[in-house]
């Protein structure tokens, strides 16, 4: 090379035109940003400005990764020459790379914060330029390679340079001159930022797919490199870093991955597989999971492969490269050969796991989801009998629990055969090294993993003991929190949570062994490594194989590679034993019979004259009971009838209904039905959600026709006094309503149906006698006049206006006719009716001034009234003017940003007050500090080759090795001991106070806080804090003190690699901090949706028959669905986003090691011992890993951690007034008289809400009976809430015997008062501990209480007698029969003042004397205060107050209100007695 243009193919002056082109990008980009002016020229039109936009976007990855090579090059060149002196060459080659370096991060930043300041027309001019220079570097590379290879060396790394830089620019020149940038162009399909910015946020928003009104995931379209990158979440972390992530920021999922779109599949390939969810067992449940999931656990497996031979090329290949650093190379460049190969074998194995990992979550996902669904399902089928087996918590476990366990076992899918593939890999290469000694190191390994059979068998005992004790659990607090209001208001709050604290006892002992035998298994296969190298050493030595540093380096290598399947082994045995415990319980419960849906033959409309038609029914709610409950039945009811069913409490009057309905398995006979159905049953069940929504129920709204059933069933008024109509949002169960306002809303659904067939169970109970005979006119017979109905009720008054009455009685119908039919021969009826006579007894006196009352007097008291309700609408406007106006139930609370340091200092010393974590620290640290002391004594104490001299003899070799490795086991069986003994106690302490925090809880937190938010916590976020928090924290720590174990080693061998680690370092903490907003606010929306879901099922639950009863099923399965996809949304994100993290770290990691590698292979020979450099290289080989789980343990912690958070939200909830106030203790005979004071009471649910009751004063005498009436919504009940201090007065206050009750402790109150409540409420257990749960009363004065309530003979004919058992809910109980059992409640107590509920809504007038007769000789002496819509419950009170809209309207004794024509007691007092005797006047007229 001695021509004139030699000049020109020199590197020197290519370097220096290069430097030369990049300073003036770095001009070119720096100067528009210093001068704060866009150099370009200003697009005209807004498409033009997108279209740039779009560009820049599409060149700041190029950007951001050619600065990333350059950098790394330039570290290359450095690490070689820097021991060699610098020519002039070498340092324009350095300062080529260093501006390149710079000038493209400057680049990059700049297109980064704000492209529109950025000059594209120069920067298009620039491209054109550098593609030149860059072809002309390359093609100058190939001259020289090809023409001048002997008198001219060119460098490796120069060439891979000019071959990058050519690329980089026909990329970017492609992109400026050739691409379109359409507004409709993915941008996912070109190459997406590592980092993406505000701007690229923003656009992807743009961009994104929509469906439905809302967007789709960016991964369902991204591209290639997008997915490979994990690019396509990046918009999402972004927007997390500009905002606090909420629910509509978060893509919906991809169509393939909801399960709207996958169940119907999988549901086809159930029926056709298995015949129905019946009969599936637990091998075919999981054949149809795994075929629903085929191509991607296929896909998974290859990653799998690929991660696990990539992983082995290391161990491969670390002989090799020990000989080398020790002079020994084969070939020319080999040193480079083998870096290369390292890092190559380590970017295969980083990309093949990310994904690996990715989409076996993805899998887990999707069949968490399906299974979900199935089970929901499942529960919209049941039968009667399956239900007793399996209750709501049970069921609500199956999906909190299991379904997710079984979705997050996706993890572990392939661990067992990669285990083998690991092993087999592993002896391969030890054979390779060490010959026939890798025998020995397979039978160490063998022997390790036969120790896990018993350890996993009694993992899996463990865990199902565990499971079914948490069930219980479960169960009890679900019927705990659905009845809380019962609870306070008997004082009983206490006893049933030391119920629950017991039953977490039993369910702490499982957890307990659990863990310890856990710890047990740590420390086993953390020794195991050690083991089996200790092993595999000692035989080389016997049989007499020469020990090498590169083989023992080689072989070491191997063992770290087989600790993590080896060490996984444990946890991946004990997670198949937890799936095959769950899809053991998911499967049973699928086989669990199902309704009979042969009942009920269902004939077309049209296609028969009888509506419904039983010929010889039997049938029975058990059918392994030799006695039917329904006996006989014979019925034919013709389309347009009105059936009235009436009879005593607990003959079978509901059943019937239920038969109708297909709900009672059937033993003999026929049911045919022809036309829809709608159903409203005695207890009222209203789903949370708006009022609008309840009434609809699905249907379209249709305005004209919902007004009418809103003034059909008298809703209008009640919806103008709420303060925001229909639209309000009902709590849970309909808790912010009276019962009277749930009925008229179960009505109004009903109404709105526009069924053929309507079946209404006893309705008109729960609202007063006015508002019960507008029902029954304007609903039954105006606006279903020409509907076929079938009404049960215990009023006789309803009975004349039916075509056809049935009389019940023991399971039978006894008699059916007419009215009149029925009075001339029915001795059954004449019974009812007589009872009722009875109690129309007492409106004799009355019966002149009904007569009296006039058209012109009525229309006077209109008159009254209306102002009387325009004077009420004034106040209350005035009131509202100035009063806070909310919804009850509000969003749930989620805390926002970062998870504050206090939680994490809370979680650590709440057990032993953190005096345990030092020792655990400590352990740890001695573990890593023998481990490495351990490997290194190996490598230093033999020779590199057979040549050198050994630097000890084999026997001290093997005993130093061994010594270390004991010490090594110890320091982990110490650290796994402490460590699962502060977890478990630190989840103890948690559990308790929660639970304790929400038993003391007022009842306007169960009021707003829907159950299925604190089942949450109770069952999901208690999980976590029992097993996951403790093992995650100790990774944290334990992974972190590893980190810096191997960069000491490293920084030992070669301390110049620190240079290196520090800005990785850096830079991997920036990215956690980039993730962390959007990751935790992510986490925190997992739970947030999770609750809806539990909620719902909860809700379906309890309200299965009338969803069936209206054929609803599939509109609740799809929004089943629809929940569950909207729970699987947020959790995909956090998968997508932890990849995204994880994904660059290891990139990072594997620049850092390769690094490394480059400077030892630069060393000169003698500079470093070569085993010592290859031990550091050995746990280099880890590096990546180690670093990716520092962080990635450090972002789930704090995910994680919320779950501790989320708890302790709630052992902060304010707390209800102390139980007992021990200075201002009542005395032990108060009260005394029972005089009820009250002063200006005024009374809201919660602050944000309007006033109840606004401003009442009046006095309920000692030893008096006050009623109290009104119409529904009135405000009587919270009247009643507030003397038990339920709901705490905003103004005024309450005296009782002169008094405060404020300033009595809740327990002293509540236990001296006795109430039958509303909703009766029985709990599950035996009837003895229904009657008195406290264990207060002998058996004698329990059955005397059940013999004055009327249920003694009822109970003495069960088996069990007080032992009798009694289900969910006191479902095997009648409704009638439940009020009398809270009779017999009060009748145990005897309180000295009672108060009465609707206490006899529920039972025929009969049974209503008897119970007022008892009362009356029983609590002769005490207050009675009467809450009735049956008017003659409250004719023979000393006194009555009648309530309108919150305030008080009379307050008089019955005598002298009725004397007053105009008031509106008398009123309503002539309505129901006109109402209750024009049957018997009818009789008389015919």
């Amino acid at each position: 090379m001695h021509s004139p243009t030699c000049f020109l193919l020199k590197p020197i002056f290519l370097h220096a035109l290069s430097s030369f082109f990049h300073l003036l990008l770095l001009a070119m980009v720096l100067v528009p940003l210093l001068c704060k002016r866009i150099i370009t020229v200003e697009s005209k039109d807004k498409k033009t400005n997108n279209n740039n936009k779009a560009l820049f976007q599409k060149t700041l990855f190029c950007s951001v990764g050619f600065s990333a090579f350059n950098l790394f090059l330039s570290l290359i060149n450095y690490f070689i020459w820097y021991r060699t002196s610098l020519t002039q060459e070498k340092l324009f080659t350095l300062l080529d790379l260093g501006l390149k370096t710079v000038s493209w991060g400057v680049l990059a930043i700049s297109m980064h914060n704000d492209h529109r300041r950025f000059p594209l027309l120069l920067f298009r001019i620039w491209c054109a330029f550098y593609l030149f220079v860059s072809c002309s570097s390359f093609i100058v590379d190939i001259i020289v390679l090809i023409l001048y290879k002997k008198h001219v060396h060119l460098p490796p790394q120069c060439i891979v340079s000019d071959v990058v830089a050519t690329l980089v620019g026909l990329f970017f020149c492609y992109v400026m001159c050739f691409v379109k940038n359409d507004e409709c162009e993915d941008i996912s399909t070109i190459e997406e930022p590592l980092l993406n910015g505000d701007d690229h946020a923003s656009s992807m928003e743009k961009k994104e797919i929509n469906r439905g009104g809302e967007t789709v995931t960016p991964y369902s379209n991204a591209g290639i490199f997008s997915i490979l990158t994990f690019s396509w979440i990046g918009s999402l972390i972004a927007l997390g870093n500009k905002k606090i992530l909420d629910l509509e920021d978060v893509p919906q999922l991809d169509s393939g991955d909801t399960v709207l779109e996958a169940f119907p599949a999988f549901k086809e390939k159930v029926e056709a597989d298995c015949g129905g969810t019946n009969h599936i067992t637990t091998l075919k449940l999981v054949k149809l999971l795994v075929v629903s999931a085929w191509k991607e656990i296929l896909f998974t497996a290859f990653l799998a492969l690929l991660n696990t031979l990539a992983s082995y090329v290391g161990p491969y290949l670390i002989d090799a490269f020990v000989q080398f650093l020790d002079g020994k190379q084969l070939y020319e460049n080999q040193g480079y050969v083998l870096v290369s190969a390292f890092f190559v074998a380590k970017i295969v194995e980083c990309l093949s796991q990310r994904h690996w990992f990715f989409k076996l979550q993805q899998i887990g996902i999707r069949i968490r989801a399906l299974l979900l669904t199935m089970i929901y399902n499942k529960s919209l089928t049941l039968s009667c009998q399956s239900k007793k087996g399996h209750t709501s918590g049970e069921t609500i476990n199956l999906m909190t629990v299991d379904a997710e366990r079984i979705g997050v076992f996706s993890w572990y899918m392939h661990d067992l055969w990669l285990v083998v593939l690991q092993v087999s890999l592993a002896l391969l290469i030890l054979y390779k090294n060490l010959g026939i000694a890798s025998i020995a190191a397979f039978f160490a390994t063998v022997f390790v993993m036969l120790a896990n059979i018993p350890l996993g068998s009694l993992q899996e005992k463990f865990q199902t003991k565990l499971m079914e004790s948490k069930d219980t659990r479960m169960k009890a607090t679900s019927e705990v929190l659905r009845n809380m209001r019962i609870l306070k208001l008997q004082g009983w709050e206490m006893k049933f949570l030391s119920k629950i604290i017991q039953l977490r006892k039993t369910e702490q002992m499982w957890l307990k062994k659990f863990v310890y035998t856990s710890a047990m298994t740590t420390f086993v296969f953390w020794g195991a490594p050690t083991f089996v190298s200790v092993v595999t050493f000692g035989t080389c030595m016997l049989v007499g194989i020469p020990l090498e540093s590169g083989k023992i380096l080689s072989a070491l290598a191997t063992f770290r590679i087989l600790q993590e399947p080896i060490y996984n082994l444990p946890e991946t045995i004990s997670m198949i034993a937890q799936t095959k415990v769950s899809l053991d319980r998911i499967s049973s419960f699928l086989r669990l019979e199902d309704l009979q849906f042969n009942v009920v033959e269902k004939l077309p409309v049209g296609t028969s004259d009888k509506a419904i038609e039983v010929t010889n029914g039997n049938f029975s709610w058990d059918l392994s009971s030799s006695v039917t409950t329904l006996k006989n039945i014979n019925l034919s009811v013709f389309h347009g009838m009105k059936v009235a069913v009436c009879g005593t409490v607990g003959s079978g009057k509901s059943t019937l209904l239920s038969c109708i309905l297909g709900e009672v398995p059937k033993v003999s006979g026929t049911l045919k039905v022809c036309g829809k159905k709608a159903y409203v049953s005695q207890s009222p069940w209203i789903q949370s959600g708006k009022i609008e929504d309840n009434i609809l129920f699905g249907k379209k709204m249709d305005r004209e026709k919902y007004d009418k059933v809103l003034e059909a069933c008298s809703l209008k008024k009640d919806l103008e006094t709420l303060s925001f109509g229909d639209q309000t949002i009902i709590g849970e169960r309909g808790i912010n309503l009276s019962g009277g306002q749930k009925q008229r809303i179960q009505i109004a659904r009903a109404l709105y149906q526009d069924s053929d067939i309507y079946l209404f169970d006893d309705p008109f109970s729960a609202v007063d006698a006015h508002t019960g005979s507008h029902l029954f006119k304007e609903c039954l017979l105006g606006h279903l006049s020409s509907k076929t109905v079938v009404y049960v009720t215990h009023q006789v008054e309803f009975l004349p206006a039916a075509d056809l009455i049935l009389v019940m009685k023991n399971g039978k119908i006894t008699q059916c006719g007419k009215y009149i039919e029925l009075l001339n021969n029915g001795a059954d009826f004449m019974e009812l009716v007589g009872a009722h006579k009875k109690a129309l007894s007492t409106l004799d006196s009355t019966s002149t001034f009904e007569q009296d009352i006039s058209v012109s007097n009525a229309h006077v008291v209109e008159q009254k009234e209306a102002r009387k309700d325009d004077q009420i609408g004034n106040k209350i406007d005035i009131n509202d003017h100035s009063e806070p106006k909310g919804q009850l139930v509000q969003e749930e609370e989620r805390e926002k940003g970062k998870v504050g340091f206090l939680i994490y200092w809370k979680y650590i010393t709440t057990a032993y007050r953190g005096i345990l974590v030092p020792f655990i620290l400590l352990a740890q640290i001695l573990f890593q500090t023998l481990q490495i002391g351990s490997n290194y004594w190996m490598t230093w104490a033999t020779p590199i080759s057979q040549e050198d001299p050994s630097p000890v003899e084999g026997s001290i070799l093997i005993i130093v090795y061994v010594a270390l490795a004991i010490g090594s086991s110890f320091c982990i069986l110490a650290r796994a001991m402490l460590l699962v003994t502060a977890g478990y106690t630190t989840a103890t302490l948690l559990f308790n106070k929660m639970h304790f925090c929400i038993f003391r809880a007022p009842m306007s937190f169960f009021d707003s806080t829907p159950g299925g938010r604190i089942l949450n916590r109770a069952s999901t976020d208690q999980s976590a804090v029992d097993t996951d928090i403790p093992n995650q924290s100790s990774s944290v720590a334990f992974t972190l003190i590893q980190l810096l174990g191997i960069i000491a080693l490293m920084s030992q061998v070669a301390w110049q690699v620190i240079f290196v680690f520090i800005p990785v370092i850096a830079a991997s903490i920036w990215y956690q901090q980039y993730y962390l907003p959007a990751a935790r606010e992510l986490s925190r929306l997992v739970g947030v949706c999770k609750a809806p879901v539990i909620q719902h099922f909860a809700e379906t639950i309890s309200g299965a028959s009338t969803i069936r009863s209206f054929d609803q099923q599939s509109r609740f399965q799809e929004t089943n669905m629809k929940l569950s996809d909207g729970y699987s949304r947020p959790k995909f994100n956090v998968t997508g986003a932890m990849e995204w993290l994880c994904f660059r770290l290891d990139m990072l990691s594997s620049i850092t090691f390769a690094v490394s590698l480059i400077f030892l292979v630069s060393i000169p020979k003698g500079v470093i011992n070569p085993s010592i450099a290859g031990l550091a290289v050995t746990y280099g080989l880890n590096l990546n890993m180690v670093q990716a789980w520092v962080v990635w343990n450090l972002c789930r912690l704090e995910n994680k951690i919320i779950s501790v958070e989320r708890i302790m939200q709630y052992t902060c909830v304010p707390s209800e007034p102390p139980l007992v106030v021990e200075e201002n203790r009542p005395d032990s005979s108060w009260p005394l008289y029972g005089e009820v004071d009250i002063q200006n009471l005024q009374v809201r649910y919660a602050s944000h809400l309007p006033l109840v009751l606004r401003g009442i004063s009046c006095t309920f005498y000692g030893g008096l009976k006050t009623g109290i009436v009104g119409r529904t919504g009135s405000g009587k009940s919270t009247l009643i809430q507030t003397l038990f201090r339920i709901v705490e007065p905003a103004a005024g206050r309450v005296m009782i015997d002169g008094i405060n009750i404020s300033s009595v402790g809740l327990h002293d109150l509540r236990s001296r008062l006795g109430i039958i409540p509303q909703d009766p409420t029985m709990f599950e257990g035996t009837v003895r501990n229904n009657l008195d749960p406290l264990e207060e009363y002998t058996d004698e004065q329990i059955w005397e209480a059940l013999d004055k309530c009327q249920l003694g003979d009822e109970v003495r004919k069960k088996e069990g007698k007080l032992d009798s058992p009694v289900s969910e809910n006191g479902e095997n109980w009648s409704m009638g029969q439940r009020q009398l059992v809270c009779l017999g409640r009060v009748l145990l107590k005897k309180s000295k003042i009672l108060v009465l509920d609707e206490a006899t809504a529920s039972v025929d007038t009969a049974t209503d004397n008897l119970i007022q007769q008892t009362l009356k000789l029983h609590f002769a002496d005490s207050t009675i205060i009467t809450i009735a819509h049956r008017i003659t419950s409250v004719l023979d009170s000393n006194m009555v107050l009648l309530l309108h809209q919150g305030v008080i309207e009379e307050y008089e004794s019955p005598s002298k209100l009725l004397e007053d024509r105009c008031s509106s007691f008398s009123q309503l007092v002539a309505e129901y007695s006109a109402r209750s005797k024009s049957s018997f006047d009818k009789s008389v007229v015919q």
